[in-house]
């Protein structure tokens, strides 16, 4: 990508290669890092100090000899060297100021899209069937998404995938129970919703771990569905149905585009992969399992850890699933890149999924990189899981609902002049905003805390305050009443004031933050740069008018590249705008 960043660095490079030419220096001694503090410039260049053990020399003077080197090309207005050897760089204001002005009449804003077309599959939600979606499923629903926006507007080929928990022994155990409790059901003589069948699931549970011949008649019933017989997948697509529909209720709220493809979808693949684990001479048996053992793992008595792929009596878990969705996503999706998003248990068994796909010779890392993206949990004010007050663990459509009606509370408190249709829309994006926000905000493998009334905030780091700033924008250029599209045609971007080069800079690291997000799947990087960007916005508007002023074309195009930066970043959070509030 090529990056404000990007463009620096190697121009450092070149630097420093032109000054020490034959000393062999490696590029990753070269580093250049964003200024802590604007007096020290835009941006530092501190290889000097590891470069003065390789070359021998003050690191001072190595660093005025890359100084020395660096072309004046326009990029840089001045190097200044500080201490024993930093180097200080700021920026030519009409540099950024061009570059801006290129950003700004891009529609892609000026972020290069992919040369080749490479596919992505990223998977997240992952619901179980026959259980309603708790607070736990929200952030692997939302961090997911977030990543497949990125993705998609990087111009990758991206392919969401749910894939829910669809199969296996809680099915044996609710159709069993099913056909022995609740028979008009599975006849369709008898209608039911999602809140009976978890109701059932909860009984056929208790049951199964009670009751032996019970449980050996639900295993049998496992069996008999993932050998396809009739009347277990008509009963298994009866509760799946179910399910489903009270998942697309929160997926639409959530404005979430995802496709199904569960455990399921893997069972006519199971029997091959089996097979062919063995023909390779990676199956042991474990009392009565095949099971893979994958070096470097073991158990808490230090004993090897194994991947059971298929039980002792003949059926599948989801190791047997997990390992035959790598194989078809690289096989037959052609994935370039697997980003897997689940909770920080599951770290241990997708290292080993992994590591036993490279040893089958399903996954080449040298042509398809994966990655699983852990989460910690999601706390209530106790510091403990986020539960209900009676224990229970919170359901997901219960917090966007109390969200929405917190959100609706906050905007008729502000007095404002919506109509009941605009309030409910309104309430709605930002009460589905501030939740999403403040789970995406925060660094995704620590555990967070949930709290109402701090994530619908109009101040600090939330949604609420970027979206202030958005409208904060839209309402400068309808006092002015100007057509921005001639003011874009024929007005150039100027940089004159230092919160107006501040702004600049921090509009040109946009396509920088995208590029670490799509290296590490950080979201909390993006939120931190586009609250940033509402701060810089903010100071740009306490320092320097707009309306009526001889910069006034100059600072409305600085306003719409803002706007359309806070914009573009909003959405690939996967949050909505309103016009005004």
């Amino acid at each position: 990508m090529n990056t404000l960043f990007n463009i620096l660095v190697h121009s450092f490079r070149q630097a420093v290669v032109a000054a020490f030419p034959d000393a062999h220096i490696a590029l990753t001694q070269i580093e250049v890092t964003q200024s802590t503090n604007p007096q020290f410039g835009h941006y530092q260049c501190n290889s000097a100090m590891k470069l003065a053990g390789v070359l021998k020399q003050k690191p001072r003077d190595i660093a005025q000899a890359i100084v020395q080197q660096v072309k004046n090309d326009g990029l840089i207005e001045k190097c200044e060297i500080a201490g024993p050897g930093f180097i200080n760089i700021t920026l030519n204001a009409s540099y950024l100021a061009q570059r801006t002005q290129t950003m700004l009449q891009d529609s892609h804003l000026g972020i290069e899209l992919l040369p080749l077309h490479q596919k992505v599959v990223v998977d997240f939600s992952s619901p179980n069937i026959a259980k309603e979606m708790h607070v736990g499923h929200l952030r692997s629903t939302i961090i997911g998404d977030c990543l497949a926006r990125l993705f998609e507007f990087l111009g990758y080929d991206v392919l969401r995938l749910n894939h829910v928990g669809n199969w296996g022994t809680a099915f044996g155990m609710l159709i069993t129970y099913l056909k022995e409790h609740v028979p008009d059901v599975l006849s369709g003589k008898t209608q039911t919703d999602l809140l009976h069948l978890m109701e059932w699931y909860k009984a056929s549970k208790k049951v199964f771990d009670e009751d032996v011949d019970f449980k050996k008649r639900a295993q049998l019933q496992v069996v008999a569905l993932q050998g396809g017989e009739p009347e277990a997948l008509k009963a298994w697509e009866l509760i799946c149905d179910i399910s489903r529909r009270a998942y697309q209720e929160i997926y639409d709220l959530l404005n979430i585009r995802i496709t199904e493809r569960g455990e399921s979808f893997y069972n006519p693949f199971l029997v091959d992969l089996v097979k062919d684990l063995e023909r390779k001479g990676l199956v042991q048996i474990s009392d009565g399992a095949k099971c893979v053992y994958v070096d470097g793992f073991v158990n808490r008595d230090n004993e090897p850890l194994p991947l059971m792929v298929q039980k002792a009596d003949g059926g599948y878990n989801y190791a047997s699933t997990d390992m035959a969705a790598i194989r078809h996503r690289i096989d037959v999706e052609k994935a370039s890149r697997i980003v897997i998003v689940t909770d920080s248990g599951q770290a241990t068994h997708f290292a080993m999924i992994f590591k036993a796909a490279e040893m089958a010779g399903y996954l080449d890392l040298s042509k398809v990189t994966v990655n699983h993206v852990p989460f910690g949990l999601v706390l209530g004010g106790d510091g403990k899981k986020f539960k209900t007050r009676s224990g229970d663990t919170e359901k997901l459509i219960d917090l966007m609902v109390a969200a929405m009606d917190a959100a609706k509370a906050i905007l008729i408190e502000r007095k404002s002049d919506l109509t009941p249709a605009q309030l409910d829309q309104d309430a709605k994006v930002l009460g589905i905003n501030a939740i999403k926000y403040a789970d995406l905000c925060c660094h995704r493998t620590s555990d967070y805390t949930f709290s109402y009334e701090r994530m619908l905030r109009f101040d600090g780091n939330t949604a609420g305050f970027l979206m202030y700033a958005y409208v904060r924008i839209n309402s400068i250029k309808r006092k002015i009443g100007c057509d921005i599209e001639q003011v874009k045609r024929t007005a150039t971007i100027e940089l004159k004031h230092a919160s107006e080069v501040a702004l600049a800079l921090h509009l040109n690291q946009f396509s920088d933050v995208l590029a670490q997000l799509a290296a590490d799947l950080f979201p909390h990087r993006l939120c931190e740069y586009l609250y940033n960007l509402a701060e810089h916005f903010n100071a740009f508007f306490r320092d320097c008018r707009v309306e009526g002023t001889p910069e006034q074309n100059s600072r409305l195009l600085l306003c719409e590249i803002t706007a359309k930066i806070l914009r573009q970043g909003m959405e690939i959070l996967g949050l909505q705008l309103v016009e005004k509030m």
